[in-house]
């Protein structure tokens, strides 16, 4: 009992510092959307342009997932979680010393090369330590960094921004990683429970394993369209809200602190209610709940503060309650072996429908001699068109045999 104790809370240890580390990665990419007004009006830059800068970090973290795919495998989780967060870092200070529109942009990218793929090693962590029935409340914990980012990091980050400039809170995320890294190289045990088949294979081989398996290839396409859904409109939800919304700048932060303090408790309610009444089936509620807030907002017009932050913060429970069973099952679908490069791989298909849904968005969109946006409504009906199709795509989405208990990390550790 004692031992099951300790493990279980070495389990816990384990998620919140891979929930610090999502935090540091998933402000880094969400303190850039709420800054568009303000990117476009000191850079000069148009709504395609800021898109562009969007799916610059989407573009590069899918191609380093397809590299990094071929070998994640063959390395400690341990070891290759610190090197892409210790890249991932310098990537963010390089976009804080950045003074140009085209210098940020190759910055972004650099910081997606890496921030990409530590996302992967972080579900692949998930997947190795935690057994499948616990898993959808372990993804809820992880994920919910993305609450705590939106809470805390990003309404402080527009104050930051205001008060200074846009350098600033890439200065600040580049600051906090430096102690979450000292505290993985710490208290973080070496994950090398994949590794007992992992050089039996040449690394081609086993992409070739990864990505030839029909399980893991609709899986694949269960993320890009689920990916797509949300990035279709979220990369100029700032921008609607402050030209056609009535929204201001300051306002801004509004969104995601009441987003994100509704979403700290939903995630992880829906990843344990996902665990007992079926992750595809959470999946399949969350979706359908999610279409009437993306029409509701992308039609929103001038409204008081009040509506606007009710539909934000609808949109934003249903969206990130579809991701918390979404992932838990996409990390099903694969054996431990094959894990880290199946989810590198799945981390690009992410990161490259981010960036092919930030074109999208950027092409549909446009903007009239009042600085409105402009078909923004034909952007939601889009957004809804990929939420209906995951739900049909997620019913040929299997749990690979034998997905059922982790590796013995912390029994051998403590």
């Amino acid at each position: 009992m004692k031992l099951q104790n300790e493990k279980l809370q070495n389990e816990k240890l384990v998620l919140l510092l891979l929930a610090a580390i999502q935090f540091t990665t998933n402000l880094d990419f969400l303190i850039i959307m709420p800054l568009g007004p303000q990117y476009m009006r000191v850079l000069h830059i148009t709504p395609a342009q800021f898109n562009s800068m969007v799916a610059a970090y989407a573009i590069a973290a899918g191609i380093s997932g397809v590299t990094a795919g071929f070998f994640l495998d063959r390395f400690d989780r341990k070891t290759a979680l610190l090197w892409l967060f210790l890249g991932f870092a310098i990537g963010t200070l390089f976009c804080a010393l950045a003074p140009t529109y085209h210098l940020l942009v190759a910055a972004r990218a650099i910081a997606g090369m890496f921030g990409g793929v530590t996302g992967a090693v972080i579900l692949a962590i998930v997947g190795d330590v935690i057994p499948e029935n616990r898993r959808g409340a372990a993804m809820g914990l992880v994920m919910s960094a993305f609450s705590v980012a939106s809470i805390v990091g990003v309404p402080l980050g527009l104050v930051l921004a205001s008060s200074f400039d846009w350098h600033m809170p890439f200065y600040a995320i580049a600051g906090i990683s430096a102690p979450i890294l000292v505290a993985v190289m710490r208290c973080v045990p070496p994950l090398r429970g994949h590794l007992e088949h992992a050089r039996e294979e040449h690394p081609a081989a086993r992409m070739l394993a990864v990505l030839m398996e029909p399980n893991h290839q609709m899986a694949f396409l269960f993320m890009a369209v689920l990916t797509c859904a949300g990035f279709i409109i979220f990369p100029t939800m700032a921008t609607y809200m402050v030209f056609n919304a009535g929204m201001t700048e300051k306002q801004l932060p509004f969104i995601y602190l009441a987003g994100g303090s509704a979403t700290v408790f939903t995630m992880n309610w829906i990843g344990r209610w996902a665990d007992r009444a079926g992750k595809r089936r959470v999946f399949t509620y969350m979706s359908l709940a999610a279409c009437v807030p993306i029409l509701a907002l992308t039609n929103l017009g001038h409204v008081p503060l009040a509506a606007a932050l009710g539909v934000s913060t609808l949109l934003m429970i249903c969206m990130s309650g579809r991701f918390v069973p979404a992932m838990a099952m996409m990390t099903a679908t694969v054996e431990s072996k094959y894990r880290g490069g199946f989810m590198s791989v799945n981390s690009s298909v992410q990161q490259f429908s981010c960036g092919l849904a930030a074109w999208i968005s950027g092409a549909i969109i446009g903007q009239n001699e009042k600085q409105e946006i402009t078909h923004y409504p034909v952007a939601g009906l889009v957004s809804v068109g990929c939420v209906l199709t995951c739900i049909w795509l997620a019913r040929f989405v299997r749990r690979a045999e034998g997905d059922l208990a982790p590796a013995p990390v912390f029994a051998e550790t403590v």
